[in-house]
C-alpha cells in the first residue's frame, strides 16, 4: 500500500464503469427481468439472479485471461444459467442481444460518482476504461451523461483487447498521450481486471471495495476505498 503523498502527481484518472462508477447489480437486475418478461420465462428470483452472477463472473474472467472470447462469454454464460434453471436455451442469442440493450436503459451511480466526476473535471484528465460491450456500454453512458463529463471512453470490444492486458494501456496511451507511471492512477471494484491491468501498465491503483471483500489474489492495490468520495483524500493532499 502507498501513501497519500504517492498520488501527489496524479493528472489521469482511469475509471472502471460497472461495479465503480455505476452500479453494475441494479442495471443487471432491472435487465434480467425486463428480458425474462419479454421472452415469456417466468420470474427471475433472486436466488436464481446470485447464481446467474457467479456464472457470469466466472466467464469474465475467463475472458480476462484470454482463454475465452467475448462471443463465448456472451452466450456461454446464458446458456449455462438456462441449462442449470431448467429453461430452453434455443433463446440464448435473441436474449443476450435485447439483455446487453436493456443494460443501457438505466444508469444508477454509486455513490454520487456523477458529482464526483464533475467535481474533478477542472483538476486532472479523467477516462472510462471498461471491459463491457459496446452496445452496453455506450448506452450507459450516454443516458447517464458521463460521455459529456469524460474526457474519452475506451471500451476494450472497440480497442480490440480486454483489461487486464498490457496491449490495452498501450492503446489508452496511443490516444491520450504519454504520462509518467505516477501521474495516473485506475479506479475499478476488480482485482482481475482494473488492479492487475494497472499494474501491467506499470501506473498507481486503487481498489474500489464497498463490500470490504477480502483480497484473494497475488495482487496489490496501491490504495483500498470503500467510498469513491474518499478518491479525494488522496488527490487533495497536493491540491
Amino acid at each position: 500500500m502507498k501513501s497519500r503523498e504517492d498520488f501527489s502527481l496524479i493528472k489521469v484518472i482511469l475509471w472502471d464503469i460497472d461495479g465503480t462508477l455505476l452500479n453494475f447489480k441494479m442495471s443487471e437486475r432491472y435487465a434480467i427481468d425486463y428480458c425474462f418478461n419479454k421472452f415469456h420465462m417466468g420470474t427471475c428470483t433472486d436466488e436464481m439472479l446470485q447464481r446467474y452472477s457467479v456464472i457470469n463472473r466466472g466467464y469474465w474472467e475467463r475472458l480476462e485471461t484470454g482463454e475465452l472470447t467475448r462471443e463465448q462469454v456472451m452466450l456461454g454464460r446464458f446458456h449455462e444459467f438456462f441449462e442449470s434453471e431448467g429453461l430452453p436455451t434455443d433463446q440464448v442469442k435473441v436474449f443476450n442481444d435485447e439483455y446487453q440493450i436493456r443494460l443501457g436503459d438505466k444508469a444508477f451511480f454509486c455513490d454520487h460518482g456523477d458529482e464526483l466526476v464533475k467535481q474533478l473535471k477542472a483538476t486532472v484528465k479523467q477516462y472510462a476504461v471498461t471491459n463491457g460491450t459496446t452496445v452496453a456500454q455506450e448506452r450507459k453512458l450516454r443516458f447517464s451523461g458521463l460521455d459529456q463529463l469524460l474526457d474519452g471512453v475506451f471500451i476494450s470490444e472497440q480497442v480490440g483487447v480486454d483489461k487486464p492486458q498490457k496491449a490495452f494501456f498501450d492503446a489508452v496511451w496511443n490516444e491520450i498521450g504519454s504520462y509518467a507511471p505516477d501521474e495516473v492512477v485506475i479506479v475499478g471494484d476488480s482485482l482481475t481486471s482494473d488492479i492487475r491491468g494497472g499494474k501491467n501498465a506499470g501506473i498507481l491503483t486503487c481498489w474500489y471495495n464497498p463490500d470490504h471483500l477480502p483480497n484473494k489474489i497475488e495482487v496489490t492495490p496501491d490504495c483500498t476505498i470503500d467510498n469513491l468520495q474518499d478518491i479525494l483524500s488522496y488527490l487533495d493532499e497536493s491540491r
